[in-house]
């Protein structure tokens, strides 16, 4: 999270989460849960708890220090699956929240945690009257400037090593972490920034996804999907609207995953 006491201007900032993969690219604003790729022992202990408790730890720390706004990294995730109220044909947008229940029932606990978390943080953020402005990145990708792959990156490369991953309830998308940053600074600076932003180069499914890469990439065995099992995601060119009227130019999916490819082999990842 950046937290902020006035004017975005010579003003004092506070990041937490400087360390992690978009976070390195601010810091050269809470942004991480913790990302656990094998299946969680103890959700509640690992993944749910540590999620909400940090992000209300966060803002409890704004509002004592007299902080006004803060500007929060939640996820696209927090979004998808639809509830079942979510209009067919329609294209995922803010005003669009994950079924918990349904992630609970496929065990997606990073979802959940994502999805509780800013859940949490809206709730205390109008019973305390802090102004809160979210950010929800799709998959991110793009160069690292941390020593070791991190989550979403260790997904990637999976995929090229020609794993099959269960991502269909969710995927929706992937953005680069150099947009993910801009529009992080972009939300901060700009105090008409509202509400929650969808953050994606476009609105893809998951077959799209693995034949592009696949077509990037012949020399990798990348799994090429048989079945579209993903009718309910509405693919967009632009879902990320509020952010593009504010600025934020996405970066092409080819130039990322090149980038993100690149940056993997010169550190010898793959």
């Amino acid at each position: 999270m950046a937290l902020a006491g006035g004017d975005a201007r010579g003003e004092l900032v506070c990041v937490t989460g400087g360390s992690g993969f978009v976070g390195s690219w601010l810091v050269r604003l809470h942004l991480a849960s913790p990302v656990i790729l094998q299946p969680a022992q103890d959700p509640e202990n690992e993944l749910l708890l540590p999620a909400v408790n940090g992000a209300l730890n966060v803002l409890r720390a704004a509002r004592d220090s007299g902080v006004k706004r803060v500007v929060m990294v939640s996820s696209q995730t927090a979004m998808c699956p639809t509830t079942a109220d979510w209009p067919a044909g329609k294209v995922i947008d803010d005003d669009c929240w994950a079924d918990v229940e349904i992630l609970k029932k496929l065990e997606l606990w990073y979802n959940v945690s994502k999805t509780l978390a800013e859940k949490a943080a809206w709730d205390f953020a109008g019973e305390e009257g802090l102004q809160l402005v979210v950010l929800n990145p799709g998959l991110v990708l793009g160069p690292t400037l941390t020593p070791a792959p991190t989550g979403s990156l260790r997904l990637l490369m999976l995929l090229l090593g020609g794993q099959k991953l269960d991502m269909e309830p969710f995927f929706v998308g992937c953005v680069d972490v150099r947009d993910v940053a801009q529009s992080l600074v972009v939300l901060y600076e700009n105090p008409s920034a509202q509400g929650r932003h969808l953050c994606m180069e476009s609105a893809v499914r998951l077959v799209d996804f693995h034949d592009e890469l696949a077509n990037l990439y012949p020399e990798f065995p990348v799994h090429r999907i048989q079945e579209d099992k993903q009718g309910w995601v509405v693919r967009s060119k632009a879902p990320s609207k509020k952010l593009i009227d504010l600025g934020v130019r996405f970066t092409p999916f080819d130039k990322t995953v090149r980038d993100t490819v690149d940056c993997l082999r010169s550190k010898g990842e793959i």
